[in-house]
């Protein structure tokens, strides 16, 4: 029978593959061409009557599926902020369709990612997507505030530049020279095949930092009022900000298990291949998450590191800390049931949670406090959010010239590439103004001395 024959049969175009194969099973139990349409027709009607039938199970399981997919009603979802292009929007309105969909939610910054794009944010029933967490599996801040004179900076140059030369390496597939230690290593690195394997390449990357928007830089922090959560008095600061994830290792996992998701993915769903699901009750899934969750461990353990080193070479002592991430998945309540929140490159909000919001290499970063909006699945936007793709402002900007710029303004980047030039990205303040019922600013961060990777590399955020 050909796929026209079978649609007649009510066999539907995603499920004639199955449909073929079960037909060659049953020709071989010597079943005629009527009795195998009259059962054809019977499943494609009843198809819950057949699951658990030796050679029709796996037909019926994907008609209830495609029937599933026909009646389901995508989710609706929030959106903050007008700068966003509609190819972003498309992104967001396909990860609602999903059919474990609770709720979404779309940042200020967002722009087009692989699968959900970046600044949004989705919630699941009880299943996890690897690309809706990212590539930079738990891409991080951290800002630490320095016991040092915030005049230091200016009187000191030399040294604060050589602490972060010296301090870091950029660039995909960094490494240190002399690996670093942490107690993350001595963690269960047996989670899953590819964190062991991942193992030793994680010691040798431990305290680098990655390409593309990934940075150390120093800078003035501006503590306007006392707050409990940052307990530090109204006042100027030195404060050492960074942003990178959990570099190759992470990526690993990313790739490894987002193949698998999409071999399992049924048919009527494979045009949504990147929001590629794993079921969080199968071993893959369970697998997934404490990968994941490892990674975590080890993405906060290379902002320690980072900044640990960066300290010690300035002769400085942190005096309060705030860090967060903001490529990951946390099981959390909302609409009164368990959800997995995926957030990617979105900062978590809830009441009184403290995050860290960069802008770029020459505009500040907020130190928030969130509000805890449940329209928003308590998070907020990770960033200014790109305007424009790495190859058009590879095309259209130089790097030098950017400095020189940036130089007069009292800003020193050490290296970067025309990439992240600030024009590249929204207007961070606007961004901030768009997500007023977020979160609130409880510090400003500016940039004063900036290292970021030089060459091409064009991670996701």
């Amino acid at each position: 029978m050909n796929t026209r024959q079978l649609q007649k049969l009510g066999i539907p175009r995603c499920c004639v593959r199955i449909a073929v194969s079960a037909i060659q099973q049953l020709v071989s139990q010597k079943m005629s061409r009527s009795e195998i349409k009259a059962r054809l027709s019977r499943i494609s009607q009843s198809p819950s009557l057949f699951v658990g039938d030796p050679i029709l199970d796996t037909l019926a399981r994907s008609l209830q599926d495609n029937q599933l997919t026909a009646t389901h009603e995508p989710v609706s979802y929030k959106r903050w902020g007008n700068m966003i292009d509609d190819a972003t929007l498309q992104q967001m309105e396909d990860a609602c369709r999903l059919p474990s969909a609770v709720g979404a939610a779309v940042m200020p910054d967002a722009h087009v990612g692989y699968g959900l794009p970046i600044g949004g944010v989705l919630a699941l029933d009880n299943v996890v997507v690897p690309y809706a967490v990212g590539v930079d599996i738990a891409c991080r801040m951290k800002l630490s505030v320095l016991d040092m004179p915030s005049d230091s900076i200016d009187r000191r140059l030399e040294l604060y530049r050589s602490a972060l030369e010296r301090g870091t390496v950029f660039g995909i597939g960094s490494e240190h020279e002399q690996p670093q230690d942490h107690p993350v290593l001595d963690a269960n690195w047996n989670v899953s095949r590819i964190t062991r394997r991942n193992r030793d390449k994680a010691r040798r990357q431990l305290g680098t930092s990655g390409s593309g928007n990934h940075f150390v830089e120093f800078g003035i922090v501006t503590v306007t009022e006392q707050s409990k959560e940052m307990d530090l008095e109204p006042g100027q600061y030195v404060g050492l900000l960074s942003h990178s994830g959990s570099r190759g290792p992470g990526a690993s996992v990313c790739t490894t298990y987002s193949a698998i998701a999409r071999r399992q993915m049924p048919d009527q769903w494979k045009n949504l291949g990147q929001l590629a699901w794993l079921d969080m009750d199968s071993h893959e899934g369970l697998e997934y998450w404490s990968a994941m969750n490892l990674m975590g461990d080890y993405a906060s353990a290379n902002h320690d590191v980072i900044h640990r080193l960066v300290v010690k070479l300035l002769g400085a002592r942190v005096i309060m800390a705030v860090e967060n991430h903001h490529n990951f998945a946390w099981k959390e309540t909302h609409q009164g049931r368990e959800t997995i929140v995926h957030r990617k490159g979105a900062t978590p909000a809830g009441q009184g949670v403290l995050g860290v919001i960069p802008g770029s290499m020459a505009d500040p970063a907020f130190v928030v406090r969130g509000l805890g909006n449940a329209s928003s699945l308590n998070s907020a936007a990770h960033g200014a959010g790109r305007l424009m793709s790495r190859r058009v402002a590879r095309s259209r900007f130089s790097f030098p010239s950017v400095r020189s710029i940036l130089r007069k303004r009292g800003v020193h980047v050490l290296s970067a590439g025309s990439d992240e030039v600030p024009e590249v990205y929204k207007n961070i303040e606007q961004v901030m103004a768009e997500q007023a019922d977020l979160v609130e600013p409880v510090a400003r961060f500016d940039p004063k001395i900036v290292k970021m990777c030089g060459d091409a590399g064009r991670p996701e955020d």
